[in-house]
């Protein structure tokens, strides 16, 4: 290993617990895994992920480019020679990917609602007015709101009961 980890400080480490659970998860249930052992192991990670780091940084350096991309680390582990991980690292990126696109898709959420950023802050503002009338009055509801409903807040914007 380098000189680096030689003395390497706690804030580039790696979680010990995050570790020890995947030990755990591929050794055999006999086997024991000593905690000089585990420090050992991370400080292996870390260089290996500073090696693979600085590869990736120069490979996108190469390509005249600021952020690394997923594809400079790819090209980094063949450079390295760890061919036989780049079909299992594809794999794991495309189902990052497809798990981000719900994500953005639910982030959009105002955005799909069909509704102007002018509209939105007119609910908002009511949803406001709404929560202070029912704060003023102990949490109920409010004379200016519609009676017999089970959330005049959400029969106020538009939401269907569950």
């Amino acid at each position: 290993m380098s000189d680096f980890n030689s003395g390497l400080s706690e804030d580039l480490s790696l979680p010990k617990a995050t570790v020890q659970k995947i030990i755990s998860e591929v050794l055999p249930k006999d086997l024991a895994f000593s905690k000089d052992a585990r420090q050992v192991l991370i400080e292996c990670c870390i260089e290996f992920i500073m090696i693979l780091a600085t590869e990736s940084n120069e490979i996108a350096e190469k390509e005249a480019k600021k952020t690394i991309a997923s594809d400079h680390v790819l090209k980094a582990l063949t450079e390295l020679g760890y061919d036989d991980y780049l079909n299992p690292i594809r794999q794991l990126l495309a189902q990052h990917k497809e798990s981000v696109k719900g994500r953005e898709k639910k982030n959009s959420k105002f955005q799909n609602s069909g509704l102007t950023e002018e509209e939105l802050l007119k609910k908002q503002e009511e949803l406001f007015r709404l929560s202070r009338n029912r704060l003023q009055n102990n949490g109920q509801v409010s004379p200016t709101t519609p009676t017999g409903v089970d959330n005049p807040i959400k029969s106020e914007i538009g939401i269907k009961k569950e």
